[in-house]
């Protein structure tokens, strides 16, 4: 690779340097030897000289193995000697794998040998596992056995139940049974109690007991005293705090 890699360099320099000890020739032919070392349609060979035919032959080969050689640009295989292509072949069998192994790229199974296939089908399978395990959505079910579809699911649950038990927005309380959901709503209650008695968050009164609004009323007082606020008989959560629901 360091050989190929020097050989382009040097050609790259050489052809630069040979082009520009060569006296342009006037009107079109200068133009045209710059369009046939850009490479455009518009080249036209008859017009360069031999030296001048063999240096743009050779860039423009060495240009092409580059890009087949990194994989950057397009690679025409069709005008490759047989020794480079057969180096540009491995590099690309290679980088084929490596995309398929880490699926960053595009990958082409009709590539890989029969081995590779089958450390990339359980690479795959592997990671539709723990895609599914972790609530991913590019788990795919149809995949799985008899027993992995069964911990996804009890995974699945678990994941719900600490949702809801820690008030996150993916909490779907129908999945829970009846024990769990009577968790849920006590903790539901005591935060939305803790809300109202200190006036931070959003306080729920149509979730309030009568017990517990009497609870909120006392606090309500106790912290209009602390504040020098006068005091009233009713239950005012408004003025305990400004209380806004979130959204």
């Amino acid at each position: 690779m360091r050989y190929v890699a020097l050989v382009v360099v040097l050609a790259g320099v050489s052809a630069y340097s040979a082009f520009g000890q060569t006296t342009d020739p006037p009107g079109d032919k200068g133009q045209n030897l710059q369009d046939c070392v850009d490479g455009f349609s518009s080249c036209n060979y008859s017009l360069l000289t031999p030296a001048q035919q063999k240096q743009v032959t050779d860039l423009h080969y060495d240009n092409n193995l580059w890009a087949c050689l990194t994989g950057y640009g397009e690679c025409d295989h069709s005008s490759l000697k047989s020794s480079d292509a057969m180096e540009v072949s491995v590099l690309e069998r290679r980088r084929n794998l490596l995309a398929c192994e880490t699926t960053i790229g595009v990958c082409d199974k009709g590539l890989l040998t029969a081995a590779e296939a089958a450390n990339v089908a359980e690479m795959e399978k592997k990671q539709n596992q723990l895609n599914c395990e972790t609530g991913s959505s590019s788990c795919d079910y149809s995949l799985l056995s008899p027993a992995e579809t069964s911990r996804v699911h009890t995974l699945a649950q678990e994941h719900n139940l600490l949702a809801c038990q820690s008030n996150d927005a993916s909490c779907d309380k129908s999945l829970l049974n009846t024990s769990e959901r009577a968790y849920v709503v006590s903790l539901e209650q005591q935060t939305n109690l803790l809300a109202c008695k200190s006036g931070n968050g959003y306080c729920d009164e149509s979730m309030l007991s009568p017990a517990q609004v009497k609870q909120v009323t006392e606090a309500q007082r106790q912290r209009k005293a602390l504040a020098g606020l006068p005091d009233y008989d009713a239950f005012e959560p408004s003025v305990l705090g400004k209380q806004t629901k979130p959204e």
